[in-house]
């Protein structure tokens, strides 16, 4: 029984000192990481907001990690292809997601990704930026107000960047559940697309997250009639609030985060979350994301991982009232 006891002990000591190892072993991974090379894999094409968002800050977090970054547009399946290769990536820091609010719609509206939505860990949430409705500057409308109004007991068309989009749903969610009007959806491709409808006065509304109107409506070719956001975005600053239109408490923006694969280090992702969040701060940064109709964001990651879980519910919800579905 002594022996039994003396195996017992000895096991026990081996097994608190294996684990105050890993837990040392933790920081230690944090002061060497990065070892080499950074990929941020963009889940949508060149150009667009994710991408923009990943080459401003990854040329910023390159010099301060004294590591390459390279920025790798893998889009496709509405953000689900490269979400997908990251889920399924080695889980070190040195394969990183780029994506959109897409990343908590497809929680809802895609349920055969390839991946699961629990596979990826926020790191942060960098830069956001409201979803808009424009108007051709010939529309009567000069209020979202008057254009509801002047919608009731008609079918008014609105054209977006696709279906299953942030734009598409609130839009779509805006115009069924609070305007009550009704209303056609025209998908295009892309941003630029929907701008160029908007301007040849081919449809109704415009639907877009405002990065992809400023220009035009700063050119008086599109003529503003509100922006999803508690307050007026600097970039346009005469556009309304859907509040000021008159319709309180409807909030809808456009994001774009980090994620890594969901097992990496906690000490690997406080430290890119940090650095992130030092560099979303600096001036330039903030200058160059305000001037295409961004707001830059710092969050813990604690506040990063809940502002998520929040986002994939409100866009739950939307998305079912929409009863949009992309399987």
């Amino acid at each position: 029984m002594a022996m039994s006891g003396l195996h017992f002990g000895w096991r026990v000591r081996i097994g608190i000192g294996l684990v105050a190892a890993a837990l040392l072993a933790q920081p230690a991974a944090a002061q060497q990481y990065p070892t080499q090379q950074i990929t941020l894999v963009v889940a949508f094409a060149a150009g667009g907001v994710a991408d923009t968002v990943a080459r401003v800050i990854g040329q910023k977090l390159s010099e301060r990690l004294k590591q390459n970054v390279v920025v790798e547009n893998r889009g496709g399946a509405g953000g689900n292809l490269g979400a997908k290769i990251v889920a399924a990536a080695n889980a070190d820091g040195h394969t990183l997601l780029v994506t959109t609010t897409a990343l908590a719609i497809n929680d809802t509206i895609s349920k055969n990704k390839g991946y699961a939505t629990d596979d990826l860990r926020p790191v942060a949430i960098a830069a956001s930026t409201p979803e808009s409705l424009s108007v051709n500057p010939s529309n009567p409308a000069k209020t979202l107000g008057e254009f509801v109004q002047n919608a009731k007991g008609k079918n008014i068309s609105f054209g977006t960047a696709g279906i299953g989009t942030g734009s598409y749903i609130a839009a779509e969610y805006f115009f069924r559940a609070i305007a009550k009007i009704e209303s056609v959806h025209v998908p295009f491709t892309g941003g630029p697309p929907v701008i160029s409808a908007g301007v040849g006065n081919h449809i109704d509304m415009v639907a877009v997250s405002l990065p992809a109107a400023v220009a035009a409506i700063n050119q008086n070719q599109l003529r503003g009639l509100g922006v999803a956001s508690p307050r007026r975005a600097p970039s346009v600053p005469n556009v309304p609030t859907y509040a000021e239109a008159g319709f309180p408490d409807f909030y809808a923006a456009s994001w774009v985060g980090f994620f890594a694969p969901t097992k990496t280090a906690d000490t690997i992702v406080a430290k890119l979350n940090g650095e992130i969040n030092e560099i979303i701060k600096d001036p330039d940064v903030v200058q160059r994301l305000s001037a295409v109709g961004f707001d830059a964001i710092s969050k813990s990651q604690a506040e990063t991982a809940a502002y998520f879980k929040s986002e994939v519910e409100t866009w739950g919800k939307m998305a079912r009232t929409v009863g949009v579905t992309t399987d």
